[in-house]
């Protein structure tokens, strides 16, 4: 890349500017500054590389310089960014036709399927939303094949099962010229997470910039950051020594019992770990003791006490308030049992009058004295709020102050309140933008992905214990001049704790990036993962490629997806009618996660839906995923009995799996056992199969009152035939199991009585007809086909 001078106003050095020159590079585009370029060219040399760097550094233009040289090397090939969000993909697709001269397009799932396929065939450069990507390429519409670079966006998302974990694994098995390029601001402050990020998205290289570097500071703008600390009033401490007392009990009952070891400092995660072992001691007895029951009550009341006294220290009464008003719809004896507590009750009551006489938290006070400080300024301000029911509190007070700010969240729905269309989201960002309002209050989706413009000031209503939280919150300031933050803190409480939580964890992460990373060449893999790609390529040629499974598209997006497509199976999105998955014209499976089971079982859907597999399949069955089917809370023997009852009464196998990959290479067994047999053509079974002959007798004899499928099979066991039991009298009825002496007399009285047709609405059509004797034919038998 050569460098090309040209004068130039507001450049750190005042002189001149130099621009990249590129033959790729629109000219005059980018500056030339000595670290990207660095950046740039390190990646090109050592392969697939994670930048760590502040916001406002220009991770984007490195990507840019990276992707031209790319495409200049392979000029047949093709760029792949992704990005975690729809605007963010915009932000980048606008970037790049700025920066390179290519074509470029985007791809999100507001494309329709055909137009994403055109874009793809059709562009070198693709911006597009992981998601979409990983379902187009696992329905097979197009490949990676002629990537020949990789562009992971807030790269520290490629843990777990997000798509970017599922598209690195395939890009490095499918493209002929790799390069993988992650960009991040905050790659987390645990050695673990980071080298799993590494792993994840097979990065050899980490380079880490700061803000401290001799070749970044002249472009870089300092933060100043502020703690404003305000202390809780009269009225929130007295509620808080009320729920202390109520907390203080449960716990020590709870140590009493030998469920927690101490009472002093717990956290939500020690009630959680304690919880999930009484749930197993629970899942593990067939008569749980009482106390494992009273202990799981006392563990979700001090879960519920624990989150009460957060909304009270950190957001204020109103929050406290409703959320106690929630508390009190539900059901369940952990909640009644807090309500019965005198002093819990006391606590409510006291916050029930605070409210009423508009109590507001000391914070909401100090904030707005800072926002009417920053708009005497003309500052642009943002507001982080945890809540929305806080950020609507803070927006009512800047409305009644006099304040122009505008309130900005999420696209989830609430009981009183819907969420932000990504078009109004839009709408406000650039109302925003237009200093049409000064303030945007916000929750935490504006930290990252959202195309928010750099401001002067940003202000933590409270603090977040993530330190990639807190980064990606203070880079919405100083990308242009000198910025601010000030965090809001209220002494004595879990303000101060997640406030120095989170600079623990970032002075750790800075500690363990300069520390450097030695990656060896090849990225490491797990040994099942070496597996299943060995497996994978010796199959490749033969049987894979014709192996076709139907799948529900509500099951796109699951990790059994991802698996069974990278064991070579063709996936065919569809609208299954019955079931998750179709392999055959034989076998159908639904999959149930532990959780859907339980919940399933719950809203009855689950013998319904197993109803409608037998009915439609001569081989269903059902996989159960999971390690945790008894941690539900639901009583086991409740669980017990309906894995009895769909193994015995509905005849349906059950397989149980441990994970989602576990699941899929079940499928995946199911499915070769099936092309071994000759069934390979699959088509959806949108029609209920003709019901057999046995099928026919049950139903018949299900119709009688109060007998239903394992009673009617008892009944047809001991009569043989339908004719014998409409024959039989209420003594022989009475002999099969089941069947008492109501149950007896009411099948008889419906086999005896005279039917007696009585249909008012088809005797008033009659008279009308007889009547209206212009009335034509046809339409009398069209109304007694209606009646029919």
């Amino acid at each position: 890349m050569v460098e090309n001078k040209h004068p130039k106003e507001n450049l750190p050095s005042k002189k001149s500017v130099r621009w990249i020159q590129h033959p790729l590079i629109q000219s005059k585009k980018i500056e030339a500054r000595l670290y990207q370029q660095l950046l740039a060219a390190n990646v090109l040399k050592k392969g697939n590389t994670m930048i760590v760097a502040p916001t406002a550094l220009g991770k984007t233009i490195v990507a840019a310089l990276v992707a031209a040289e790319r495409l200049k090397k392979h000029p047949d090939s093709k760029i792949l960014l992704l990005a975690p969000t729809k605007p963010l993909v915009i932000q980048h697709e606008e970037s790049f036709r700025n920066f390179i001269i290519s074509t470029t397009s985007s791809l999100t799932g507001a494309v329709k399927v055909d137009e994403r396929v055109k874009r793809w065939e059709e562009s070198q450069i693709i911006c597009a939303t992981p998601q979409t990507i990983e379902s187009d390429i696992i329905a097979g519409r197009y490949s990676l094949k002629n990537v020949s670079l990789l562009i992971f966006d807030e790269c520290h998302r490629g843990t777990g099962s997000y798509a970017y974990v599922f598209l690195a694994n395939r890009y490095t098995n499918e493209a002929e010229d790799q390069l993988i390029l992650g960009l991040t601001a905050s790659p987390g402050g645990e050695e673990e997470k980071i080298d799993q990020v590494c792993q994840n998205l097979f990065i050899n290289e980490v380079v880490v910039k700061n803000e401290d570097d001799s070749d970044v500071k002249p472009y870089f703008n300092p933060i100043e950051v502020e703690w404003v600390r305000v202390n809780l009033k009269k009225e929130q401490l007295t509620i808080k020594s009320h729920l202390d007392t109520v907390l203080k009990n449960r716990l020590k009952g709870l140590k009493r019992m030998g469920v927690i070891s101490s009472v002093q400092n717990v956290s939500k995660k020690n009630i959680l770990r304690a919880r999930g072992k009484v749930q197993n001691n629970i899942s593990r007895s067939t008569k749980p003791p009482r106390d494992c029951l009273l202990a799981i009550s006392m563990l979700t009341a001090v879960l519920s006490l624990l989150h009460s006294m957060e909304l009270l220290e950190t957001q204020g009464v109103s929050n406290l308030h409703y959320y106690f008003q929630r508390m009190r719809k539900k059901k369940t004896k952990a909640a009644q049992g807090l309500f019965k507590d005198k002093s819990f009750s006391t606590a409510v009551n006291l916050t029930k009058k605070a409210q009423k006489s508009g109590l507001q938290h000391p914070k909401l006070e100090k904030l707005i004295k800072i926002l009417k400080n920053a708009i005497e300024s003309e500052e642009q301000v943002i507001v982080f709020s945890q809540y929305r029911d806080t950020v609507n509190q803070i927006h009512e007070k800047c409305q009644k102050e006099g304040i122009k700010a505008v309130k900005f969240f999420g696209q989830a729905n609430r009981e009183t309140e819907k969420g932000l269309s990504q078009k109004e989201q839009k709408e406000i960002i650039k109302a925003f933008r237009m200093k049409t309002y000064q303030v945007l209050v916000s929750t935490s989706v504006a930290e990252e992905g959202i195309d928010i413009p750099s401001v002067d000031l940003v202000v933590l209503y409270e603090p977040v214990p993530s330190e990639i939280r807190m980064i990606q919150r203070r880079g919405r300031t100083g990308r242009t001049s000198k910025g601010r933050m000030i965090v809001l803190i209220t002494k004595n409480t879990r303000d101060e704790s997640f406030y120095y939580s989170s600079m623990h964890r970032e002075r750790q992460m800075k500690r363990q990036l300069s520390k450097g990373y030695e990656k060896s060449e090849t990225p490491l893999i797990a040994k099942d993962e070496d597996v299943r790609v060995l497996e994978r390529k010796k199959n490749s040629s033969t049987m894979e490629n014709e192996l076709v499974i139907l799948v529900d598209h509500r099951e796109a997006r699951s990790g059994v997806t991802r698996e069974l497509s990278n064991l070579g199976v063709k996936l065919e999105p569809v609208n299954l009618p019955f079931g998750d998955y179709q392999i055959s014209a034989r076998v159908a499976v639904e999959r149930k996660s532990t959780k859907d089971f339980v919940s399933s079982l719950i809203d009855k859907r689950l013998y319904k839906q197993s109803q409608e597999l037998i009915e439609n399949f001569p081989n269903p069955l059902m996989i159960l995923e999971g390690q945790d089917l008894y941690s539900s809370g639901l009583h086991p023997n409740a669980i017990r009995g309906a894995l009895a009852s769909l193994a015995v009464d509905f005849n349906l196998p059950i397989i149980p799996t441990r994970s989602p990959e576990d699941t899929a290479a079940m499928i995946h067994r199911l499915a070769i056992r099936e092309f071994d047999k000759g069934s390979r053509d699959v088509q959806v079974r949108a029609d209920k199969k003709p019901l057999t002959l046995q099928e026919q007798q049950l139903f018949i004899v299900e119709s009688l009152p109060n007998v239903g499928p394992v009673t009617a099979r008892k009944i047809l066991e001991r009569f043989k035939t339908v004719d014998r039991v409409f024959n039989a009298s209420e003594d022989d009825l009475k002999k099969v199991d089941g069947i008492g002496e109501t149950i007896a007399k009411n099948i008889r009285r419906v086999i005896e009585s005279e039917y007696i047709y009585n249909s008012p609405y088809l005797r008033k059509t009659q008279e009308s007809f007889l009547t209206d004797k212009n009335k034509p034919d046809k339409e009398f038998r069209l109304d007694q086909n209606n009646q029919g």
